[in-house]
């Protein structure tokens, strides 16, 4: 997140950003670029007792020294590999074998958004199964349904809640997918895998509990912007719900209620929906940074020339803002209050319809 101090913990990222931090680069790309060593060794490519000699190194790497030395070359493998080499000596032709800078951070990346998609995944589950939990509670719990803000016919907030969760599903199985799809990038200066072999990418993959690659991706970013978009997908999922507890919330409404409501500097009697609200703020966020990931994807020829440079940030960014959403959307709805008199006194016209049988079809297919 760019605010990584102040507001990161009132946008719900804290977990998520826990996991993108400087040192948390620095970790990955260590990660990589000691698995990269000890594949090539397995494979003949460098001795075995230097690729030992990288992995037990404990490398002082210090994250703001790197991003200075970052922008002569443009990433910071470039000063990473320096460094490496001068603190293994006549171990150093072992540091980065066969690899360009490409493939070590986009590799990292792969790491780095797997490590921070598991407090994700488990506050958009958590968010669902809250819903889920709320739909089998009020299964025939009578409200007005309301279509284009206007009082509209009976429903239950049973099949309100059931509709959440169905929504918040299919979020989670869409990036849990793309997130395990993500594969090992090891292609070499020009993505022909020159000075190497593909049985060394394979290893590489394996050592990092990754998907192996079919080719080198370095300019097909498909990967990228169908992550991009899962992640989007997911906020708008966070949004949609957030925006419904907030509209039910209202003093005219008063049909739900957070169990941990915020206060007001000026107006002591209030008692606002500040989970739900910060959960639709950071999904609000997510749309801009879904585009330029998506612009972001014509990179030219055999390497990106500014479009590869974009993501990194702002896939970091996307990472924390879904997972701030994630994260208040769980908190709003696990502790939500939902008022039965307060919802029955708006009902009129005919009875509820299907409205159970539909909760319940929802709850037995999850």
């Amino acid at each position: 997140m760019t605010n990584a101090g102040l507001l990161t913990p009132l946008y719900g990222a804290g977990a998520v950003a826990a996991r993108l931090t400087d040192d948390e680069w620095v970790r990955a790309l260590l990660d990589v670029e000691r698995a990269l060593s000890r594949a090539a060794a397995e494979h003949g490519f460098v001795p075995v007792e230097h690729a030992k000699r990288i992995a037990d190194t404990a490398f002082a790497v210090d994250p703001a020294e790197l991003a200075a030395a970052s922008v002569e070359g443009g990433n910071p493998v470039i000063p990473l590999v320096r460094l490496m080499r001068a603190a293994v000596g006549d171990a150093a032709s072992a540091v980065h074998p066969g690899a360009t800078s490409q493939d070590v951070m986009d590799t990292a990346v792969v790491l780095l958004v797997r490590r921070a998609a598991e407090p994700l995944l488990a506050d958009l589950r958590g968010a669902a199964d809250a819903a889920a939990a709320l739909a089998a509670t009020h299964r025939d719990t009578p409200m007005m349904a309301r279509t284009l803000l206007q009082a509209a016919l009976p429903t239950t907030f049973g099949l309100v809640a059931a509709g959440w969760a169905v929504g918040l599903d299919a979020a989670v199985r869409d990036l849990a997918a793309r997130v395990d799809a993500l594969p090992v990038q090891f292609g070499g200066a020009a993505g022909t895998l020159a000075g190497s072999d593909p049985a060394v990418a394979d290893t590489l993959a394996d050592l990092l509990d990754l998907p192996r690659q079919q080719v080198p991706w370095h300019t097909e970013r498909t990967r990228i912007g169908a992550l991009a978009g899962a992640l989007g997908v997911a906020a708008g999922a966070c949004g949609r719900v957030a925006t419904d507890v907030v509209l039910l919330a209202q003093t005219e409404l008063a049909e739900v209620s957070e169990g941990a409501p915020g206060d007001s500097s000026s107006m002591p009697h209030k008692r606002n929906p500040i989970a739900a609200v910060t959960a639709r703020a950071s999904a609000r966020r997510a749309p801009g940074l879904v585009a330029t990931l998506l612009a972001a994807m014509d990179h030219e020829l055999q390497r990106g020339a500014g479009p590869w440079h974009a993501e990194w940030g702002t896939l970091t960014e996307l990472l924390g803002t879904t997972g701030g959403a994630a994260a208040r959307l769980r908190t709003s709805l696990t502790g939500l209050e939902v008022h039965p008199d307060a919802m029955r006194e708006k009902l009129t016209g005919p009875d509820t319809g299907h409205a159970g049988t539909l909760v319940d079809r929802v709850l037995e297919s999850r």
